[in-house]
């Protein structure tokens, strides 16, 4: 049987615990021909930390991995038996996910421009903290992020 990749959900923030715990049973098992990869899907993103740009990286998934292994009664166990994972996406007949979508995932992690985090989404209620408008209450109505700017609707009467 050919290897593909699954899904694996496990305790959303114990992703790398996680890998870290399958990687080791794996090769106390001695099934590496078996279970060859896994995977937290991540992106990098640009945020505004104290008024400075760092680049982090965030989970595309959070909860979810990626193992790219034979699918086999023992293999479904051995994955299975690991800490804070809580089974496969599909249940006890987990559906592999196409090789393209997995390939896309790693091009994303790769990715040379990081995304652009915004604090606001479109519909959010601000309140407006400098300039003439101080103190009143608006609705972002466009969020820019590449210009890192934010439309905001002040009704003033």
């Amino acid at each position: 049987m050919a290897k593909q990749w699954y899904v694996v959900h496990t305790y959303s923030g114990f992703e790398k615990r996680v890998v870290t715990l399958l990687e080791e049973k794996v090769k106390n098992e001695k099934i590496e021909d078996q279970i060859d990869d896994v995977l937290i899907p991540t992106e990098d993103v640009i945020e505004l930390k104290k008024g400075k740009k760092k680049v982090s990286k965030k989970k595309t998934f959070p909860g979810y991995i990626l193992v790219h292994m034979e699918m086999n009664t023992t293999n479904w166990h051995v994955v299975k038996s690991i800490p804070k994972v809580t089974g496969f996406v599909g249940g006890i007949n987990p559906v592999p996910i196409p090789e393209h979508d997995v390939k896309a995932m790693i091009e994303l992690a790769k990715s040379e421009s990081p995304r652009i985090a915004s604090k606001y989404v479109e519909g959010d209620t601000v309140e407006v903290i400098d300039g003439p408008f101080l103190g009143f209450t608006g609705l972002v109505e466009v969020v820019n992020p590449d210009k890192e700017k934010v439309r905001v609707i002040v009704s003033i009467f």
